[in-house]
């Protein structure tokens, strides 16, 4: 089955290179029914999915025997909520991109291979298997902002480009060193993570290679300072772009925490808790200070992204620091709530709103509401979503996260609450500027919500809303795995 998941995108994307470049509908519809077979594939699985049952749906062959490399692939509570937002995201971000007139073809197809490569990392289970899939990712992103990207997107997909690449290759010195290091001769994940709970890796080893992986993941998150690459690749990327860079992509980086950087090095992870937690705190303070001042409603977005993935990275670093288990549930719970919201804020902010109002700068909107109520109700939704509301999805994440945070870094969560201060002051000040008061520009004329676009935000909101209505939802499937985790990581601290 996780086979069938990751690979279907990609012959999809080799039927449309195939398809004639003159039938662009045709070529749409096709990308939109390829990205739909993994969502239903996922939706199988869920039903035969049990939580704490450790990795399911296992494949295992042998690949390239000589030096240990294995076809591995399974999923367990950590990465099948995630594969559940992208199978969801991608395509409703391929819907949205319906619009794309230029070089349709080529878009979706690149799309599709992306696709592939965001649900191949959160499935394998080899490092050989997971850096080809990592890399895969970059390729397309690459293309699909400096091609269909806006005025800039020459200097932002470069700036994706460098700023991710170099990650990757730190990330992968990381790797060999752990393979080497280990003597297995496999390149087994949960073989290498087993090892280094037991403590055979040396300690100055492990603080030098959990400094490698760290920058790889550290850069795709992004964790500040590794972050600036961020806010120009949102604005300049497409809308369907952004949607799956702000859904799905960011996540990679904490993802990789959760397999690989913590349960292989859990005395070096533990060692740099504290750093990591107050990186993470900076994240949701800065990135609320320079999203509070961004005249752009899509930058603004971007710098909330910042803001957001801090809570990620707080949560990890207290639930390794303190055992934790609320803490890493709260993370957990970020990634899979961010991963729905900041796709409906971004085709929002691209889209929804730029279409009627012929710009993204706030100070020049104003009356939405009053003139397309429904786009208005839909951009309130998801803002409020976004900055915490009870009862939707973004508020069960961030307050287990500085629940279960606040006994282990006290200090760091209380200054980290002044994010959720300004986290709520730049939403409703921009609510404010660009739902209520006079129209600007044309009054009149503006159509409300399409059909397009409601079937885009309608799964998306009903998400945000049963996740923060009954959070037991996705706890109780993440749950299990991540009590496992922590067992084992404080388990391998105390026996050393």
């Amino acid at each position: 089955m996780l086979t069938a998941l990751v690979f279907t995108p990609l012959v999809g994307a080799l039927v449309i290179l195939f398809m004639n470049k003159e039938k662009e509908q045709q070529i749409r519809r096709t990308a939109l029914a390829f990205s739909l077979i993994p969502l239903l594939i996922v939706l199988l699985m869920a039903f035969q999915f049990e939580p704490g049952a450790g990795m399911q749906f296992v494949e295992r062959y042998e690949w390239i025997p000589s030096i240990g490399v294995s076809y591995y692939l399974g999923t367990d509570g950590i990465s099948f909520p995630m594969l559940v937002v992208t199978a969801l995201v991608t395509p409703l971000a391929i819907l949205a991109s319906f619009s794309i007139t230029h070089r349709v073809k080529e878009f979706f197809a690149l799309f599709l291979l992306l696709e592939t490569g965001m649900l191949g990392v959160f499935v394998a289970l080899d490092y050989f298997l997971f850096y080809i899939f990592w890399e895969v990712v970059l390729v397309p992103m690459y293309f699909l902002i400096g091609i269909w990207g806006g005025p800039r997107r020459q200097y932002a997909s470069i700036k994706f480009f460098i700023y991710t690449l170099a990650g990757s290759v730190v990330m992968l010195v990381g790797i060999l060193a752990l393979y080497f290091a280990s003597g297995l001769g496999t390149f087994d994940m949960l073989a290498i993570a087993e090892h280094g709970r037991l403590g055979r890796f040396d300690p100055t080893f492990q603080v030098w290679v959990f400094l490698a992986l760290f920058f790889g993941f550290a850069v795709k998150v992004p964790i500040f300072p590794f972050h600036t690459w961020l806010p120009d690749a949102h604005v300049e990327a497409p809308t369907g772009g952004s949607m799956v860079l702000a859904g799905v992509l960011l996540k990679m980086g904490t993802y990789g925490f959760f397999r690989i950087a913590v349960p292989t090095l859990p005395e070096a992870a533990a060692q740099f808790a504290f750093p990591m937690a107050l990186l993470g705190v900076i994240a949701i303070v800065y990135g609320a200070l320079a999203a509070m001042a961004q005249p752009d409603l899509k930058k603004m977005v971007a710098y909330s992204s910042i803001s957001h993935m801090g809570y990620v990275v707080l949560g990890i670093a207290a639930g390794v620091a303190g055992g934790s288990t609320m803490a890493m549930n709260g993370a957990l719970f970020v990634m899979v709530s961010h991963g729905i919201i900041s796709p409906l804020m971004f085709f929002l902010a691209g889209t929804m709103v730029y279409e009627r109002t012929h710009t993204r700068m706030i100070p020049e909107m104003g009356g939405l509401w009053s003139q397309v109520p429904v786009v208005g109700t839909v951009l309130a939704f998801a803002a409020f979503a976004n900055l915490g509301l009870p009862g939707l999805s973004g508020f069960a994440g961030e307050f287990f996260t500085f629940v279960g945070s606040f006994p282990v870094y006290t200090t760091l969560v209380i200054v980290g609450a002044l994010g959720l201060i300004l986290t709520a002051g730049y939403h409703l000040w921009m609510m404010q500027r660009v739902l209520l008061g006079e129209p600007k520009g044309s009054p009149g004329g503006m159509v409300d919500i399409t059909g397009r676009e409601l079937v885009v935000s309608v799964p998306l909101m009903a998400l945000t809303l049963a996740l923060g209505i009954f959070p037991p939802l996705l706890l109780d499937l993440v749950n299990p795995s991540v009590v496992a985790l922590i067992n084992q990581v404080q388990l391998a601290l105390g026996g050393f």
